[in-house]
């Protein structure tokens, strides 16, 4: 049988309410409007300032570093300073045993008396010599005077032995007489020239003396300056660091002991980048940014730019003419020195620094 199949009803159609389009709130439009204009105006002023303005973060304080080296060698006696300790200009930091040198001292003392007694021996040398040119020159004076006589008397000897008043050995006694006198008188000028050249001798004796003396105050100088070495003192005002000596301790000439901090000057040592300097001069205000702290701003300028750049300065500088060519752009350091002094926030050396520089 055929199953009879009833109609189905059509569904009914059931009227909704359409819904409205939702208004979007204009204070969106208003927010987003203020920040596309405030990161519009921010990259403004950050591209004016980048343009006005040179930075690094390669950078960091310097100050003055004197290292304490002593110039003598020695056990040391005794360290006066430690760590971090405030020392003033002139200030006792080591002592090194002065036995020996002063030793050496005394040795040089002595050598300069007998230089000096050397000198007072050959000065009367000089006075014994200048007696002796006064003898000969008083024996020439009596053979000359003696030869006048025996000329006069050999004179009258002549005329008696003609008349045969006087004999001939008389004769014969006066002449002999006359010869030994004139060879006394010849006797006496050689004597003067020998006690002349006695005299010059014993000045230069003098001379070479003095130049002992001389020699020999050299050395006692030289033996007081080794022996004042044995002192250390502070160069400068500052602040002891880095101690590596101990009482006892032998120390060489060079070794170095302490290195002292300057506290009087500071400054901050700039490394820009070659392609930053085209606008930078000495004298350009800078303003610097320490990591110490954080939340204060140091004023300063420019006092100088370096000759060269950081590389020529290394141990082993670059050679671009061996091997293969890698252009790296170079670090020339410029120097910056603080307008005023923060007591409150002292800057120590090696602290990191960011430094902004107004090119414009």
């Amino acid at each position: 049988m055929a199953t009879q199949t009833q109609p189905q009803e059509a569904p009914t159609a059931v009227s909704e309410p359409l819904e409205e389009p939702k208004r979007t709130n204009p204070l969106v439009f208003i927010v987003l409007a203020i920040v596309l204009l405030a990161g519009g105006y921010y990259g403004w002023t950050r591209l004016q300032f980048a343009r006005a303005h040179e930075s690094t973060d390669d950078a960091q304080v310097e100050g003055d570093v004197y290292p304490i080296l002593p110039r003598v060698s020695g056990p040391v006696l005794k360290v006066y300073v430690d760590d971090n300790q405030m020392v003033k200009k002139g200030d006792t930091l080591v002592t090194i045993d002065k036995s020996d040198y002063q030793q050496r001292v005394n040795a040089a003392q002595a050598a300069l008396i007998a230089a000096q007694a050397q000198v007072v021996a050959a000065r009367a040398q000089v006075g014994t010599a200048q007696a002796g040119v006064r003898t000969a020159q008083t024996t020439i004076g009596v053979s000359e005077a003696n030869r006048t006589r025996l000329q006069q008397d050999l004179a009258r000897s002549t005329k008696l032995r003609k008349d045969d008043i006087i004999p001939q050995s008389d004769y014969d006694a006066v002449q002999a007489n006359l010869r030994a006198t004139t060879a006394q008188r010849g006797t006496a000028q050689d004597q003067v020239t020998v006690a002349r050249q006695q005299v010059i001798a014993a000045q230069q004796q003098i001379g070479v003396a003095q130049a002992v003396v001389k020699q020999r105050q050299a050395d006692l100088d030289n033996a007081k300056l080794q022996l004042s070495y044995t002192t250390l003192l502070a160069p400068n005002d500052g602040i002891a660091s880095k101690k590596s000596v101990q009482p006892g301790q032998v120390v060489s000439p060079g070794q170095q002991l302490i290195g002292l901090v300057s506290s009087g000057k500071t400054w901050v040592i700039a490394n820009f980048k070659e392609t930053q300097l085209e606008e930078m001069k000495v004298g350009q205000k800078a303003k610097l940014e320490v990591e110490a702290y954080p939340n204060e701003e140091f004023e300063g300028h420019i006092e100088s730019l370096s000759a060269a750049t950081g590389a020529r300065f290394a141990l082993l500088p670059p050679d671009n003419a061996s091997g293969n060519f890698v252009k790296v752009t170079q670090r020339v350091p410029v120097k910056i020195v603080l307008d005023k002094i923060d007591p409150q926030h002292p800057l120590r050396a090696g602290m990191s620094v960011n430094a902004i520089v107004a090119v414009e």
